[in-house]
């Protein structure tokens, strides 16, 4: 004979369980998306970073090859995180790994 107490406490752990497994299958893509906000604008900041300091400094100044590591970077970490990168110039995403290094000289 199963006792209130043990019966809500399964019941409980039951709903606990379909909650958690809910979070996880409906959560992750949120997840996903705010990843790639994240990355995109990482890469619009850089990018922008390294026209201003071209502006500023000039084209081949220590301050925009600073930058130009930057925006490197930013696209790296995209790349190596999602398998795509911003192209903040055509605003869409990218699936290759095709960026041009001196695509701002």
């Amino acid at each position: 004979m199963i006792r209130r107490h043990q019966f809500s406490t399964a019941a409980a752990s039951l709903l606990s369980g379909a909650f958690l497994t809910a979070v996880l299958a409906f959560g992750a893509p949120a997840l996903h998306a705010e990843d790639l906000d994240r990355c995109q604008r990482r890469v619009a900041h850089a990018d922008h970073e390294l026209h201003e300091a071209i502006e500023k400094h000039g084209r081949n100044s220590r301050q925009a090859a600073h930058e130009r590591r930057e925006l490197h970077e930013a696209r790296e970490r995209c790349w190596r995180e999602r398998q795509r990168w911003w192209d903040e110039h055509e605003h869409r995403w990218r699936t290759q790994h095709d960026w041009d290094e001196h695509d701002h000289d």
